[in-house]
């Protein structure tokens, strides 16, 4: 969950003439950055609706947006004085409430944290190793100790190596030293040069291409795709029903990218009150309802290594968990799924539905007749999963 005044600062120091003139119209010119701030009250956050909420979503974990490029911390930093959460605007630790809420939830939760700060006299090519020792591998550690993340996301990598940024130091630390040391995981960004090389997981943004950098296709390293529900990170009060990715369309992207072994990191823009917006909450509900009946295809699955590469399912793609595949149809199937590939296969089933599922196999293909549904008796909207029981390929 990312902030949108980060977005705004960002187009008005590079001059945006879309934003300059907007900002111009209605905050004026000697209107900063900073005057920002107090506009982000959060007077509505109950992070135990948010958390009721994202356990709905079929979320197992929670990334919260620690401090963005812009340096505004979630939380009362001491590196950060006047410049965080508690200090003004809000005046709540945001961390640590939604933390609790999360975790009593039985979700786990993680941090995002920006390793640069466009504002900071001390984040230049002169300062650089005082910016990482005095500020960020400090505000780092403290918010390991204080809030025990399981998942650390860091970003703003990419304008200096990993030993300028003393990447490692802080890692081994991380590994060897910290409360979290058994626990925790971390993404690639960590250097300009570490992204899809060095990470406990990789990572990929608003990536609708399967392989983009070799992550995806047949990928052997665990992988997460993250990008917002419409076409900002954070809360765009001009967005509209068509900048938004529909229920089907979100359902669709999540299957696409377990099918190739990654996780689907789907990022929400609260507003500045603290409300998650209807049409986001809409969002989340809908992927929990699907996944409420077919999460057995996504949960604790891999993909599947020799799953065909023809073009005879265009619409179908699989999830493998123990001797079981998944079948995953993203269009209703009018006519018998035909699967090369596969040697044996034990009862097949729809998830979802108690209805009877006929199969055969012949010359190593397996062809599922899927059942006769209605409307009234269909188990799931936007994508239907038939499982193949003691499968061999």
């Amino acid at each position: 969950m990312k902030s949108m005044p980060n977005t705004i600062y960002n187009r008005l120091i590079t001059k945006n003439k879309i934003f300059t003139e907007h900002h111009q119209k209605y905050f004026g010119a000697n209107f900063t950055y900073q005057d920002f701030a107090p506009m982000f009250k959060a007077e509505y956050f109950d992070p135990d609706q948010w958390a009721e909420l994202f356990k709905k979503s079929g979320a197992k974990y929670v990334v919260l947006t620690s401090k963005h490029h812009g340096g505004f911390a979630l939380w009362p930093s001491k590196q950060s004085p006047n410049w965080n959460s508690m200090d003004m605007g809000p005046h709540l630790d945001i961390i640590g409430e939604l933390s609790k809420s999360v975790r009593e939830k039985g979700l786990h939760m993680g941090l995002y944290y920006s390793l640069l700060e466009w504002n900071q006299p001390l984040y230049n090519p002169e300062t650089i190793h005082e910016w990482v020792d005095t500020h960020m591998i400090p505000q780092m550690k403290n918010l390991v100790n204080t809030y025990k993340p399981e998942i650390i996301f860091a970003d703003g990598e990419w304008d200096y190596t990993s030993d300028k940024l003393k990447s490692e130091q802080f890692l081994a630390w991380l590994y060897n030293e910290s409360p979290v040391k058994q626990s925790v995981v971390v993404n690639d960004r960590w250097g300009k040069e570490t992204r899809s090389k060095h990470g406990d997981y990789y990572t990929t943004e608003y990536d609708l291409v399967h392989n983009t950098k070799g992550i995806g296709e047949k990928a052997t390293h665990p992988w997460e795709e993250s990008r917002g529900i419409g076409t900002s990170y954070g809360y765009n009060q001009f967005e509209t029903t068509e900048n938004y990715f529909t229920s089907r369309q979100l359902i669709h992207l999540l299957i696409e990218k377990v099918s190739n072994g990654g996780n689907l990191l789907l990022n929400i823009g609260p507003r500045a009150d603290g409300i998650i917006p209807v049409i986001m909450q809409e969002r989340l509900l809908a992927i929990g309802e699907w996944l409420k009946v077919n999460g057995d295809a996504i949960y604790g699955t891999t993909a599947w290594q020799n799953r065909p590469q023809d073009t005879i399912n265009k619409d179908v793609s699989y999830t493998v968990k123990g001797n079981d595949l998944y079948v995953i149809c993203t269009k209703w199937p009018e006519k018998p799924i035909i699967i090369p590939g596969i040697k044996k296969a034990g009862k097949v089933t729809m998830l979802g539905s108690q209805s009877t599922v006929k199969k055969s196999i012949s010359n190593n293909r397996l062809s599922i007749n899927p059942p006769q549904l209605n409307p009234n008796n269909i188990p799931s909207k936007y994508a239907w999963v038939f499982k193949v029981a003691d499968f061999q390929s």
